[in-house]
């Protein structure tokens, strides 16, 4: 069963990875991809329980008892911790047993999780499911509720796969793993210099948060600053820096756009001024775009200024939010009218951090990377048209948007110039995240933002159709919306909203468009019909019957629930 493949001799006499999980959250499927990935072999202990018994997990539960079944699990998980070399799948129970738990510490162990309805449809609610033969779905459910502390509490990597195909899933363990080819072997670093302020690097790949402790080497304090949903990975940075001794204090603040508001800054520096940070500290924004966004502000405004890095955890933030220096909050007017210009010490975007992201913060956060695609480097495209999950290139896609804004950002620091380009659909796309209270994610809105911004560069500077299609193509195929459901009736408020939104000049509406493939130039105070026109394009009542709308408005609510969102 441990078998021979190629670099299993160098792993040492322990797993590179156990997967856990209940049933149907495709351990061994998923297991078999990452093996054959990192050159070793997949061991499943439920399969060595069968060949030790001579019959399936079924007959030995109906003919010898659950119990039997329990003291062989035991007995297999532990020869297999003892002495494979490659990855291992446990059954979905094992975690039940005390002494297996206690086993697995030390290990590198990955929990998969998955929701009932993913469960069930993968599982088919069998009767070779031994737990699952009276009421199944109901079981099921109690299964995943009751077991849900063991797995986490043995887990070192969660991966969600929620929505993912088992090759997503196994990208996204293979990137905790640290370990997804050789190539990403070591860390990319892409130099940012803006002109006339600090110079700084944001560094991309698996493990790189663990650089934290050495970029802070010698200060006295340092503040994180996170989101409830992240405080065990929070915590664990934290305990990183004080081990270098760097005396570390948790800022606990809410999830996603929550953030963003000023008394959420106030509570901030209240907690900065009771543990006496000085000049000489730093603040680390650890989450999403939002935390990004309020760290840096909090950090430019304490003390007319101290140093910021950032851990951006979610695609957004390490392709849009945590680069450049724009820092910001949400005022009743509208998103990011109150801010400041503050560059980091360094953006550290560890893409191990991903794998506890929704597949659908992963397709919110590749609006901003279709936004780089579009503008700068088709590249981007080509590659989301091979794969519109992003799953098989992600590493290659962040990197290409970071290096396309690090480009614009280092020229135009201050947005005094080209780094407006990067509004690229964000003028509709912020109009329709204050419209909508910020129910919308800001990937979702920039999406719908951007096939408007294509038609009205087709209506006003001439842009191919063919160029205006693939938006909607393109941006329906990675799985966001294309249209807004709130029809003819909506405009006057989105009218309203932009002319407040900081691009704006005077009572002058600003957007980028463009002239031809990675061509962008700002169109000063448009026509009110051409605009009129653009959006009929892409409101529900013209859009009806051609590409997809996007996720339903209870779907996107009910998504709202997962770990921080990102908005940027």
């Amino acid at each position: 069963m441990t078998g021979t493949a190629s670099g299993e001799g160098s792993a040492g006499r322990r797993p590179v990875a156990v997967l856990v999980g209940p049933p149907g959250s495709g351990k061994t499927t998923v297991g078999h991809i990452v093996a054959e990935r990192l050159g070793v072999t997949l061991r499943d202990t439920d399969a060595d329980i069968e060949a030790t018994l001579g019959m399936t997990v079924a007959d030995i539960f109906i003919e010898k008892g659950e119990e039997t079944f329990r003291a062989a699990e035991r007995e297999a998980v532990a020869s297999a911790l003892a002495e494979h070399p490659g990855v291992l799948a446990l059954g979905g129970g094992a975690v039940l047993d005390p002494g297996t738990r206690a086993a697995l510490a030390g290990h590198t162990v990955v929990y998969l999780v998955v929701d009932v309805a993913d469960a069930a449809r993968r599982v088919g609610l069998a009767r070779d499911r031994p737990l699952l033969v009276e009421a199944p779905r109901a079981r099921l459910a109690a299964l995943l509720r009751e077991r849900r502390p063991l797995y986490e509490e043995v887990a070192t990597v969660v991966v969600d796969t929620a929505g993912r195909a088992p090759e997503e899933v196994a990208e996204l363990v293979l990137a905790a793993l640290g370990s997804p080819s050789p190539a990403a072997a070591e860390p990319v670093r892409i130099p940012v210099r803006p002109a006339g302020d600090r110079e700084y690097e944001v560094v991309v790949g698996p493990g790189v948060a663990a650089e934290l402790p050495a970029l802070l080497a010698g200060r006295t304090r340092a503040a994180i600053v996170h989101p409830q949903a992240l405080a065990t990975p929070a915590a664990t940075a934290a305990d990183g820096l004080r081990a270098a001794g760097v005396q570390t204090h948790l800022i606990a603040v809410p999830d996603g756009e929550a953030a963003k508001e000023l008394s959420v800054a106030g509570h901030c520096w209240d907690e900065l001024g009771r543990h006496g940070f000085t000049r000489d500290d730093v603040v680390v924004g650890f989450g999403g775009g939002a935390t990004t966004d309020l760290a840096g502000f909090v950090a430019a405004c304490w003390l007319r200024g101290v140093d910021v890095a950032h851990v951006p955890t979610t695609v957004l933030a390490m392709v849009d939010a945590a680069v450049g220096g724009k820092t910001g909050i949400d005022i009743a007017a509208g998103k990011n009218l109150v801010g400041a210009f503050h560059q980091p010490l360094a953006v550290l975007c560890d893409t191990g951090l991903l794998a506890t992201l929704p597949a659908a913060e992963v397709r919110a956060g590749l609006a901003e990377v279709v936004k780089a695609g579009f503008i700068a480097d088709p590249v981007i495209l080509d590659l989301l048209d091979a794969d519109p999950t992003g799953a098989s290139h992600l590493p290659e896609l962040i990197e290409r948007a970071i290096r396309v804004k690090a480009d614009v950002v280092s020229g135009d620091p201050r947005e005094a110039g080209r780094r407006e380009i990067l509004n690229y659909g964000h003028t509709l796309g912020h109009a329709i995240e204050k419209v909508e209270g910020f129910r919308w994610r800001h990937g979702e809105a920039i999406s719908v933002g951007m096939v408007f911004a294509a038609e009205l560069s087709r209506l006003a500077a001439g842009l191919d159709q063919a160029i205006a299609d693939r938006h909607r193509d393109l941006l329906a195929r990675v799985g966001l919306p294309v249209s807004y459901p709130g029809g003819a009736d909506a405009w006057p408020d989105l009218v309203a909203a932009m002319r407040v939104d900081k691009k704006s000049r005077g009572r002058r509406l600003r957007f980028v468009v463009l002239d031809a493939l990675a061509a962008p130039r700002i169109l000063d105070d448009p026509d009110p019909d051409l605009l009129r026109a653009a959006y009929d394009a892409v409101s529900a009542d013209r859009a009806a019957g051609r590409a997809s709308a996007g996720p339903a408005a209870s779907q996107r609510q009910t998504d709202q629930r997962q770990t921080e969102k990102g908005a940027g």
